[in-house]
């Protein structure tokens, strides 16, 4: 099987935040939305139930981890978690704190408008925030 590689698309839409046991931690660059990704290390995987069960453990132990954080660094009102995969086939858990007042409510985040990337600072203050909240 093949080393583990990060998808250049997400690579690309996103930032590094975290390294957990299992995945990488990395924050979606659109400041409409606070959106993490987590992207389990594990080469060839697509879905969920592709990772072995001790992986399959971890990873919803990250996914809780990382929404407990997100709801308390965020107050928002609604956290969407999903590992849809339909563009980009790489394993990867979308934890997205939602708002009644966002500009995709109460519909997807996904192909809502066009991105706007986060100011100089603000993914600093966020990630302070989330670590401030739990995420290591």
């Amino acid at each position: 099987m093949p080393d583990f590689q990060l998808d250049p698309r997400i690579a690309g839409d996103t930032v590094p935040v975290a390294e957990f046991a299992l995945s990488d931690l990395r924050l979606m660059n659109d400041r409409r939305f606070p959106w993490l990704v987590l992207v389990p290390r594990r080469a060839g995987m697509s879905e969920i139930i592709d990772l072995n069960e001790a992986d399959r453990t971890a990873l919803l132990g990250e996914v809780l981890q990382v929404s407990e954080a997100l709801r308390a660094a965020t107050a928002c009102d609604k956290l969407n978690v999903g590992a849809l995969g339909n563009i980009v086939r790489q394993l990867h858990v979308h934890v997205v704190a939602r708002f009644e007042s966002d500009a995709a409510w109460p519909g997807p985040v996904w192909g809502s408008g066009a991105a706007i990337p986060y100011a100089v600072g603000e993914v600093e203050s966020l990630v302070g925030q989330l670590t401030a909240a739990g995420i290591a």
